[in-house]
Order: structure tokens, then C-alpha cells, then sequence
């Protein structure tokens, strides 16, 4: 049930042709001379000296041509678990956060690998979550392998699709490489042949199950205002050339980097992103590419980019709706809070934007568990905001008729007597018709609640957390793909002079 629209269909309409307006006069920075050259041969004119593209809008058109209108993300046994498309919609934990909350001390301080993979192992526990991200970069690795070290940790402790991006073009073949060794095994399980880097299961802008599939999307960022730097240019050129999907996370901040009006602030989104499907597609007609975004509002009085702002959500959900309009996959940055603690504003923010973003009908809505501007994780978050998911979910599945008739028979048997309770069907239907909460939500009476010695959100959560990592196993990786994984990994430490990785449990 999903339906949110914000906008009128000449709104709609206006923003694209400003938007294709802006590819024309300004034109798009783009840093890398490939991307200029592939932009050149599709129609564009170019400024090689100032580095400007000048994108016409019949460009744009023949490149959204070519875009698969959905592909599915797989797990490690090759079932497809995520569809991006259509108004199917997934939840993953944000990713790229610096810091980790601690719980007990309500200190926040520089993640670590154990923390990443508790963070994983929640994730991959909960049903909640349909894929898991590089939820955080760790602080006990070097920074010139931080990126690939996350997806090793998120592919050694992980069965589900994976959200993930690199941070340099250094590193970005060393993750497809990752990726294509860990794929060996999903075509091998899969039928139809092989999936993953190179060689997808499926024709261009096809649908349904021979759609492309893969075991990860990686996230490729503009720079606000219509940039496609140097690193994002060669990004979406070498995802496209491994058919490897990509997540084009455009960020406008309204008044600040981007026009001050949200409808204004969604032109510039649109810009960016369709001349990113312009080089992406320039590099290979067919690769999977997604509309996606991490934008807000800028706050005046604070110089702050609230994620939690229903502002922000509100971009969130209007791009999406003009994505939509273009048969994309969509994507946002949604579940977030920017308290920097897990207290009342956290769950208010986090629970409201994830529920219009579920509304809306984003296909991946990543940020549960982050907090601060996107900069902090919490694995007491990451559960409480699976609670919050579970509830839009019920809302998303509506009210069914789950008998006929729907409930004169049951007036017929009792009359005026509220005797519910006795029936067959109250047992038959009562777990369909509710989600069932874990104990982090608290339902019971005072009594109980004062009982089990009147305990608040944090202090369930936190036990949620310890139950939820003595319940993890870890997956079955496979000899040959551990192995393989392990010997990447080892060798870019290598290079990075670190001598041996940090201890993972």
C-alpha cells in the first residue's frame, strides 16, 4: 500500500525540463576525460579546458533508455532477495559512519572492526533488514583500504545483499575484484549462469526474473552543485563496464549547496543525476543504475544538514516520485536522526521518515542505526529501528479480507457477549492481522514494567543487542571464496603497510 505523492503532475513535469534546462546552460562539471569523451560521442558538447559538459535533453532521453527498470540484489546462495524497481520496498542500516555510540556511557567514539561486525551481526539476524551496508568505517585499519576493508568484514560475516561504495578509484577494482570472487559461488547456485561483475543474469531493461542480478550496489556521489568530480566520473564508468549496479547518491543541501526551495533543490537533484546515467550508460548501455540521494535541508541558525527533518524527507520522497515517473529504481537516505544520543528525538525522526519514505515506495531506504548527521552508528538504534520498519511494513501490507463474510458470522455465534477471545478465529487470525513486536517495544502493564525493575528503552534494546549476537552464526562463506576474499585483503594491507588484519570475531 504504498501511494505518497507530493507532487502535481505539472510540477513534476517542471522540474525535469529545468532540470534538463540546467544540462544545457550551465552544463555539468565533470573531472574525468573519459566521462567527457563518452559524454562528447553521445551528443554533448564540451569544454575540455573548463571541464564542462553541455548535455542535451535528446541525450538524456536515449540514454534513459537503456536502463533496466529493475534488477535484483541476491544473497549468497543466489536467491534474489531485493528487487529494486517498482515501488518494492527494502530497509539496509545507513553506512559510513565514523563513530559508534556507546549505550552504557552515552559516549560516542571512533568505530572498529568488532564493532562493525556487531553491527553486521544484528543486521543479519534481524528479518528487518533486507541487506546489510558497510554500516561503518573502522578506525584500526589505514584509511587507503578503510572502504574494502568494510566489505570484507560485511562479506565474511554476511549471507544477505550487500550496500556498500569505495572511496577512491584506487580501491574500487580491488572491491569488484572482492565482489566477483565472492559471486563465483552465487553463479554457481543460481540458475541461468553465471551473476555478478561482468556477466549479469539477464538483457537490458529487462524485468521480472531475467532482470540483472548481483550481490552488491555500490553508492556513486555527485558533488553539490551539478559536479561529477574526477573519483565519481571513473566510478560510474568502471560500474557500468562490470555491470556492476550503481547507486547514485546526489546530495543538494537546500540553501547551502543547493536552491533554498525544496522544489528547487529537487531540479538540481534531477540534473545530477540524469547527466550520471548519461556517462553511465555512455560506458555501457544496460548496466543497472540506480535514483538515488542523500540531500537535506540546510539549518540556518545552526549550520547543520538535519537528516531527520521532515523537510528533508520530504525532498526524499519527491525525487523518488520523479525517478518513478522515469521507470527508475529508486533509493534514499531515510531512518536517520540527528540526536546524538538514543532518546525521544531519535525514535520521533527516525520512525517518521521511515515511514514516508515506505509510503513513498523507495525500493532502498538505508539509515537505520545512524545518528548525528548520518556521522554516529548504535547498535541500540539499529534494533529499535527495526521495530519502527516492522510497523511500516504492516502499514505498507493494508487491511485484507481475511474471511467472507468479514464478521457477521461471528455476531451470529455471540451475540452481545464480547466473547472474542473463545473463538477459532481469533487464534486463527490475530498473528496475521499484527506484527508482533520484540521486547524492546514495551507493552505490559505498570506492574510488569516495575517488576522487571523499570526498565527504559536503552537498557531493552541493549539486552535485544546481547541476545541478538548469542543467537548469530556465522554464515557458511566457502573455502575457495574465503580463501580468495582473504588473500585481496591481505594484499592491500599490505600496500598499506599494515601487517596482519585486526582480530574479527
Amino acid at each position: 500500500m504504498t501511494g505518497l505523492r507530493l507532487l502535481t503532475r505539472d510540477l513534476r513535469e517542471r522540474i525535469l525540463a529545468e532540470a534538463f534546462l540546467l544540462l544545457e546552460r550551465p552544463g555539468v562539471l565533470v573531472g574525468d576525460t573519459e566521462a567527457i569523451d563518452l559524454l562528447e560521442r553521445s551528443g554533448a558538447r564540451v569544454d575540455r579546458g573548463r571541464r564542462l559538459a553541455f548535455i542535451p535533453e535528446d541525450s538524456v532521453r536515449r540514454a534513459l533508455e537503456t536502463v533496466p527498470r529493475e534488477f535484483f540484489l541476491c544473497d549468497r546462495d543466489g536467491t534474489p532477495r531485493v528487487r529494486y524497481g517498482g515501488d518494492a520496498v527494502h530497509f539496509d542500516p545507513g553506512s559510513s559512519a565514523v563513530r559508534v555510540l556507546d549505550a552504557r556511557s552515552g559516549e560516542s567514539r571512533p568505530g572498529t572492526s568488532d564493532d562493525l561486525a556487531r553491527l553486521v551481526k544484528i543486521a543479519e539476524t534481524l528479518p528487518q533488514f533486507d541487506a546489510q551496508s558497510t554500516a561503518l568505517v573502522c578506525s584500526d585499519v589505514p584509511k587507503e583500504m578503510g572502504d574494502l576493508y568494510r566489505l570484507y568484514v560485511v562479506l565474511m560475516h554476511s549471507r544477505k545483499p550487500i550496500v556498500t561504495g569505495a572511496f577512491t578509484t584506487t580501491t574500487l577494482p580491488v572491491m569488484l575484484e572482492m565482489v566477483a570472487a565472492d559471486s563465483a559461488a552465487i553463479g554457481a547456485a543460481a540458475s541461468g549462469g553465471s551473476i555478478g561483475p561482468g556477466l549479469p543474469h539477464g538483457s537490458a531493461g529487462g524485468n521480472g526474473p531475467e532482470a540483472p542480478r548481483a550481490r552488491a550496489v555500490f553508492d556513486v556521489c555527485p558533488s553539490p552543485p551539478l559536479n561529477w568530480s574526477d573519483f565519481a566520473a571513473r566510478s560510474l564508468i568502471l560500474l557500468a563496464r562490470s555491470m556492476t549496479p550503481a547507486e547514485m547518491v546526489s546530495m543538494p543541501l537546500a540553501g547551502a549547496t543547493a536552491p533554498a526551495t525544496l522544489a528547487g533543490s529537487l531540479v538540481q537533484h534531477a540534473a545530477e543525476s540524469l547527466s550520471g546515467i548519461v556517462i553511465h550508460q555512455a560506458a555501457r548501455p544496460g548496466a543497472p543504475i540506480v535514483w538515488g540521494g542523500a540531500p537535506a535541508i540546510f539549518d540556518m541558525r545552526f549550520g547543520t544538514t538535519p537528516m531527520g527533518a521532515m523537510e528533508t524527507a520530504m525532498i526524499d520522497a519527491a525525487y523518488a516520485e520523479v525517478g518513478k515517473s522515469l521507470g527508475l529504481p529508486t533509493h534514499a537516505y531515510m531512518g536517520a536522526s540527528d540526536a546524538k544520543i538514543l532518546d525521544a528525538q531519535a525514535g520521533m525522526e527516525s520512525g517518521m521518515t521511515a515511514l514516508v519514505g515506505a509510503l513513498a515506495g523507495i525500493n532502498m531506504i538505508s539509515g537505520a542505526g545512524m545518528l548525528d548527521f548520518l556521522a554516529c552508528q548504535s547498535p541500540e538504534k539499529l534494533v529499535l529501528d527495526a521495530e519502527g520498519i516492522a510497523m511500516a511494513r504492516r502499514l505498507l501490507a493494508g487491511v485484507e479480507a481475511r474471511e467472507t463474510p468479514l464478521a457477521t458470522h461471528l455476531f451470529a455465534a455471540l451475540g452481545h457477549r464480547a466473547g472474542f477471545l473463545e473463538l477459532k478465529h481469533t487464534r486463527e487470525f490475530f498473528r496475521l492481522e499484527q506484527a508482533m513486536p520484540s521486547a524492546v517495544i514495551d507493552r505490559g502493564s505498570v506492574r510488569a514494567w516495575e517488576d522487571a525493575g523499570r526498565p527504559d528503552t536503552v537498557a531493552r534494546a541493549r539486552d535485544r543487542v546481547a541476545d541478538l549476537i548469542a543467537k548469530y552464526r556465522r554464515p557458511e562463506i566457502g573455502a575457495d571464496a574465503d580463501r580468495e576474499i582473504k588473500k585481496i585483503v591481505e594484499a592491500a594491507a599490505r600496500r598499506a603497510g599494515l601487517g596482519a588484519l585486526p582480530a574479527v570475531a
